[in-house]
């Protein structure tokens, strides 16, 4: 489905926890993008003003409960923010040509495919792409990381001959993101020598190598597979942050690598550095910040920092996480013009143009 360009895009958005709260209060401020409804999954929800739940004033718009208010409503688009992907919904949505930008758990398929397989035995994204098509929308996926990192480290190579290895590190505090179900499914909180933690990293996590795969797309470079590797900090007291517990000797911090290999050597990898809270042991020098690093001729060496907008409290627990639910989210909202304007299917970072990873100036 298109719409002019010359008006807002209207955008039904899927739910109203961290991130989706925080792209509601983001959305009544972009100029490409009009809210036209909310869909929330608890029945307490439905009927009240969207605004109220966003924790903002009243926006004149109702949430909803059902897919067919989605489908009625007629978006350009749906902005899907819950935590875990619902492709029920998605497949509702797609057949009805309304096109999906998702921050949830989705930058090839690569991932849902090994740890949430169709029951059919097909690939998801195949059954995605094959209705987006007969739908005439599209399908997209991106974040700040897995999505937007990815992207800096793509760019950053632009100067860069013989390349050796690319290298896209997260090193962050990850304490400002209040999603208990997230952590506790990761398996922070758990003994540290609990023998299921590495397999509950990479489960959850197997996304980030679909952000190997994407990059390697982009490089033209064919990948053997992708390796999963992790590092483990025990925390060396009890640590309560108010919204979640960390006992001593539990997962409180972790170092992950997934790994691009061609013929033995890692060519394109994405590291996770983790803290909780710096109270474990082992515990790594964290950055605070997104970094690329390209070995090459010349090398490279890019760190993406994020600041505070002027007069944002960083003591204020709300004002810290809003920041990490905003860098997560606009990726995807900056990048719906481009998606609507894609072919038809199943696309990724690798088939957008600039356009779709660039901000927009203040109205």
């Amino acid at each position: 489905m298109t719409s002019s360009t010359s008006e807002p895009a209207r955008v039904f958005q899927v739910a109203t926890g961290n991130v989706g709260s925080e792209m509601i209060r983001r959305i009544g401020s972009h100029p490409d993008l009009e809210l036209v409804g909310v869909h929330c999954y608890t029945p307490e929800k439905v009927g009240r003003d969207v605004g109220e739940l966003a924790g903002i004033a009243p926006v004149g718009v109702v949430a909803t409960g059902t897919v067919e208010e989605i489908v009625a409503a007629r978006p350009d688009v749906v902005t899907f923010h819950g935590v875990f992907p619902d492709e029920d919904l998605y497949l509702q949505v797609l057949e009805a040509g309304i096109n999906i930008v998702t921050t949830a758990d989705w930058i090839t398929g690569h991932h849902r495919d090994l740890n949430h397989p169709h029951p059919s035995g097909r690939s998801w994204r195949e059954i995605l792409d094959v209705t987006a098509k007969a739908g005439g929308a599209t399908f997209y996926g991106t974040g700040m990381n897995p999505g937007l990192n990815q992207i800096l480290g793509l760019v950053a190579s632009a100067d860069v001959a013989d390349i050796e290895n690319v290298t896209t590190i997260e090193s962050v505090d990850v304490s400002c993101h209040h999603s208990a179900d997230t952590w506790t499914e990761v398996g922070y909180g758990r003994p540290v020598d609990d023998p299921a933690l590495p397999g509950m990293l990479r489960k959850y996590t197997e996304v980030f190598a679909d952000s190997v795969y994407m990059m390697a797309d982009a490089f033209d470079l064919e990948l053997d597979e992708v390796v999963f590797d992790c590092e483990l900090g025990a925390c060396t007291e009890d640590v309560d942050l108010g919204w979640y517990r960390l006992p001593e000797g539990s997962l409180g911090g972790s170092y992950i690598k997934y790994l691009g290999m061609v013929d033995g050597v890692p060519r394109i990898e994405t590291h996770l550095e983790w803290q909780m809270t710096p109270l474990t042991e082992p515990k790594w020098d964290i950055k605070g910040c997104y970094i690329t690093m390209i070995r090459g001729d010349p090398q490279i060496y890019n760190k993406h920092m994020i600041f505070p907008a002027p007069g944002v409290d960083l003591s204020d627990p709300e004002d810290f996480a809003s920041i990490g639910m905003t860098v997560t989210g606009l990726p995807a909202l900056n990048s719906i013009r481009s998606v609507i304007a894609a072919p038809a299917g199943v696309v990724t970072s690798a088939d957008l143009p600039l356009r779709a990873f660039a901000g927009r100036f203040a109205r």
